[in-house]
């Protein structure tokens, strides 16, 4: 994150993540014709003429509701207002100033943070005399703005930027483990992330599906910076009807992709079912290690056998998959909650591991040479080496002579054979046959 800190905020549906997305150049935030759609806050990095500074985009503000999720969302937005060095305070020249907008305009004139006041949807010369009305908050000299077209965009960012200096050195590449808290809605994934963090981050509540976007946030672990991605609970896709959640599953699809470890999220009470495996498959099939965390499970009643006889359960539900470390925490007891994190390093350790030739061939060569692969046509199949392509996750090439007569079964053989002799526990395997 960059040192200097930019927040959004303003009440629902003024367009803050709107100019969000603008500022950023890209759709990364929802947007929706409908209030409340944001309701974490959401990190960026952003850039203007060189300079860098974090982008937070936040729930609309409603300092005085009653509403669980508007008071959820009013603390959000104000650790967002806490944390920031600057906050752009956005409101709508169509509405004109509203009760909402001075509660709110109140709250930020207490603040010691610099406070610039956005005036937007001013999309045309004939709407400038609409930003003057808002000259009664006493918050300064209104900017008028239209997020959506982009008009006044420029001097605004040259105006939020003036106090921010130009980095001297070239930025680094980000090097941090990313962890991606994925798992079905209301398993707990905010509450892991909010008890690994000692503070809510994440907004909480016991109904299914309050999380919508991908929130990152910044776990300082034995003196190394960790990001955890908090994700929307992953649904049956019967069950996508909002275009509000359909687009929340694609960002928490783009999460996984873009972390390096998965932290699958399962209901100690509920068991195992078709849709947690499905979110197994979905981490598997974009090659990300991971790791199971069976949660709630101070609510569980157990004996000495309990946790062996549930491990095997889960083993067996998994399949193919059985190489998953698994782990039984409770979010709301933190229960073994940094047995998690330190599985999540170990497992990432693994995936980057990278297994000589000379060894691989010395010990799998006696593997194939023991069961050799068979063929449904009269050509024989002789592999003739193995090597290790690739890491992160691990790829191994078999050299050939008939690599698509090799059959899927052989396949298997050869990633338990791996998993024998190094491990790799939870790291998706990739084994490829190329003609020699």
């Amino acid at each position: 994150m960059s040192e200097y800190i930019v927040a959004i905020i303003g009440r629902p549906n003024v367009g803050k993540s709107t100019l969000y997305n603008r500022i950023l150049g890209m759709r990364d935030a929802i947007v929706y014709d409908t209030p409340g759609v944001t309701r974490d806050r959401r990190y960026a990095e952003a850039e203007w003429a060189g300079k860098s500074f974090t982008l937070i985009d936040t729930g609309g503000f409603v300092p005085a509701s009653d509403d669980v999720f508007e008071k959820a969302i009013r603390e959000q937005a104000q650790y967002a207002i806490e944390e920031a060095d600057a906050v752009i305070f956005l409101v709508d020249a169509l509405d004109g100033v509203t009760p909402l907008d001075r509660e709110i305009a109140t709250i930020l004139r207490q603040t010691r943070k610099r406070v610039y006041l956005v005036v937007n949807k001013v999309d045309s010369a004939k709407r400038e005399a609409l930003a003057s009305e808002f000259y009664e908050l006493g918050l300064g000299e209104p900017m008028s703005i239209a997020a959506l077209g982009g008009r006044g965009i420029g001097d605004f960012l040259d105006i939020i930027t003036s106090d921010i200096k130009k980095p001297s050195k070239r930025k680094k590449k980000d090097d941090r483990l990313r962890i991606a808290i994925v798992g079905k809605p209301n398993v707990g994934k905010s509450s892991l992330v909010n008890a690994l963090l000692g503070k809510p981050r994440q907004v909480v509540t016991d109904i299914p599906g309050t999380t919508r976007d991908s929130v990152d946030s910044i776990l300082n672990y034995n003196e190394e910076e960790i990001i955890l991605v908090d994700t929307a609970g992953l649904r049956k896709r019967s069950k996508i009807r909002e275009s509000i959640e359909f687009y929340s599953t694609l960002r928490t699809l783009r999460a996984l992709e873009h972390s390096n470890v998965a932290v699958i999220l399962f209901d100690a009470q509920q068991g195992v079912d078709k849709q947690d495996v499905q979110i197994v498959d979905a981490a598997m099939e974009r090659r990300r290690a991971a790791v199971i965390a069976v949660n709630k499970w101070d609510l569980i009643e157990k004996d000495t056998n309990t946790a062996r006889h549930y491990e095997l359960f889960i083993r067996k539900r998994l399949g193919v998959y059985d190489f998953l470390p698994i782990v039984f925490i409770s979010a709301l007891t933190k229960q073994r909650i940094f047995k998690v994190i330190d599985k999540a390093k170990l497992v990432h350790q693994e995936q980057c591991r990278r297994i000589r030739t000379s060894v691989l061939n010395k010990t799998i060569m006696v593997d194939i040479e023991k069961n050799p692969p068979k063929s449904s046509s009269p050509k024989e199949i002789k592999i003739k080496y193995v090597t290790q392509i690739k890491t992160e996750p691990p790829l191994f090439a078999f050299f050939c002579n008939e690599p698509t007569l090799v059959q899927e079964s052989y396949r298997r053989y050869l990633e338990n054979c791996l998993r024998a002799h190094f491990g790799f526990e939870g790291v998706p395997l990739g084994i490829v046959f190329r003609k020699k």
